[in-house]
């Protein structure tokens, strides 16, 4: 057990984190925290329907068809998000209890609960996106220091191998929280788009759904865009 620790720690990645200083550390763990909020964005997004939609535009074609009733049960139960809206559309509609403005507040409700749903945990990555980099410098900020302050106590003595050998270290951690930072704002700046491509979709599910029912008037928009 002895002889396996220091070939472990002897690992190139390890090594680099190693030699980075306590800001290598903190990048690499914001690395691994990136990878698990993309990888759970991921299965959020897939539960919530992002990809799918055939259920809604099959209960829109038999809702302009007048078959109302079945156009409600095509969406019942789906937990989808274009279901989900489409669901809450089309049945606020058909209940004579309620009247136009409500109907358009329910829907927006559920509008707006599923857009939150879909941006849920892109604060996070922005942080990360943002947090990694500031790390890096200031890792390679604190490795220069060390290495300059060797260089003045040595004098005339100073090897100028050793000083290279410092400042190489201390960039490490510039380089690893630029690729900790890169595809944080990749994957932010895709799951916003996703999240945009939603919101138009439920908005214009939803229109659709009004403009088709009896005696709908022109109505404005359900919600406005999600911060």
């Amino acid at each position: 057990m002895t002889q396996i620790a220091p070939a472990f720690a002897q690992l190139p990645l390890l090594a680099m984190i190693r030699d980075g200083g306590w800001t290598m550390w903190l990048i690499a763990a914001l690395s691994v925290a990136m990878l698990a909020v993309v990888l759970w964005k991921i299965w959020s997004l897939w539960r919530l329907g992002m990809w799918g939609g055939s259920h809604s535009r099959r209960a829109l074609d038999l809702w302009s068809q007048g078959r109302r009733s079945e156009a409600l049960a095509e969406v019942r139960g789906r937990p989808s998000a274009r279901a989900r809206v489409v669901q809450a559309a089309i049945g606020t509609t058909l209940d004579p209890s309620i009247d136009d403005k409500t109907a358009r507040e329910e829907t927006g409700r559920v509008a707006r609960q599923t857009l939150y749903r879909a941006r849920e945990g892109l604060r996070a990555l922005e942080l990360i996106a943002t947090i990694a980099p500031l790390l890096g410098l200031l890792g390679t900020v604190l490795g220069m220091i060390a290495a300059f302050q060797v260089l003045q106590e040595s004098g005339n003595r100073a090897d100028p191998s050793a000083l290279a050998g410092g400042i190489w270290t201390a960039l490490l951690t510039t380089a690893a929280g630029m690729a900790v930072a890169i595809p944080a704002g990749i994957a932010l700046s895709w799951f916003e788009s996703l999240a945009d491509r939603l919101q138009a979709d439920l908005e214009d599910l939803a229109t659709r759904v009004f403009v088709k029912s009896p005696a709908a008037p022109r109505r404005p928009r359900l919600f406005e865009a999600a911060e």
